[in-house]
């Protein structure tokens, strides 16, 4: 393309290009072997829940995105030396971390769960392990915790290398249950139908959200816009049934827009009310 012909096509594009064309790319990253969060597709490229909850947010923005997959470890150095602009990776949101960073409103609740064989009884609480065995992933919190009350309650823990390992436990009838993360848990119960999404520990629940640096606040106001009209129009709702096999209560964060941006009762929520803009 000649000089010329780069100028002319630039002042086209400056009065009548679509937005996404004007303005570069997010960038953003996840951790590629979460599944169903994200995963590498056979043919290539990702798939996931957040793949397409964050590509759908973008498409909403009028931006373009390019999603990396890589270790969650090393997320939130890239976002801190301006790799990212925002992690599409599920986060947790603690104190520590909304200290030094700015997270949207959850947009999914995360809890820990116990899955079980179909047909077994439900469980009411740990003491109901009591002689019994709990399978887990290794060096996660649900091995930890799992332990602690193990010794306390009086059941066998067995540690497993995967989490796709430990549900295998319990189908075999080597465990009675496994306890993971909830989002993983309901995806298996929806993929095998011998097993069962069982007690939630209300206590462990936290929002998921989307972080970003301390100095793009005007970025948080648009994807939280965006996840917000998602879970206004219901297509957030759609998209975790989709993943996880169960259409969210009116409670869950799929559906409910908290006021003003971030998270309630978190470092750097701003509580001001704001009215949504949506469009499809």
């Amino acid at each position: 393309m000649s000089i010329r012909s780069s100028l002319l096509a630039a002042l086209v594009c400056a009065t009548a290009c679509p937005a996404w064309a004007q303005t570069p790319p997010l960038r953003t990253g996840v951790d590629g072997t979460f599944a169903p969060h994200a995963f590498q597709k056979l043919g290539g490229g990702l798939d996931g829940f957040n793949v397409e909850l964050f590509t759908e947010v973008a498409r909403r923005m009028g931006r373009e995105i390019t999603i990396d997959a890589t270790s969650f470890s090393g997320l939130v150095p890239g976002l801190m030396s301006g790799r990212y602009d925002f992690i599409a990776a599920p986060t947790t949101v603690t104190k520590e971390r909304a200290e030094s960073m700015l997270f949207t409103a959850g947009y999914l609740w995360t809890a820990f769960q116990f899955g079980i064989k179909k047909g077994t009884a439900p469980l009411s609480g740990w003491d109901d392990l009591k002689g019994k065995a709990v399978a887990v992933n290794k060096g996660t919190p649900y091995e930890t915790m799992s332990k602690a009350q193990g010794e306390k309650i009086g059941f066998a823990v067995q540690v497993y290398d995967t989490q796709p390992d430990a549900i295998q436990a319990v189908m075999s009838g080597r465990a009675y249950a496994t306890l993971g993360g909830n989002t993983v848990i309901k995806y298996a119960a929806s993929k095998n139908p011998g097993f069962v999404a069982d007690l939630t520990l209300a206590d462990t629940k936290a929002h998921w959200a989307a972080p970003l640096r301390k100095d793009e606040a005007a970025l948080q106001h648009q994807i939280q816009d965006a996840l917000d009209c998602m879970k206004a129009d219901g297509s957030l709702a759609k998209l975790s049934e989709k993943w996880f096999g169960v259409m969210p209560a009116a409670d869950d964060l799929e559906r409910v827009v908290t006021p003003g941006y971030g998270v309630p009762g978190m470092p750097g929520y701003d509580p001001t009310p704001h009215a949504l803009a949506c469009k499809s």
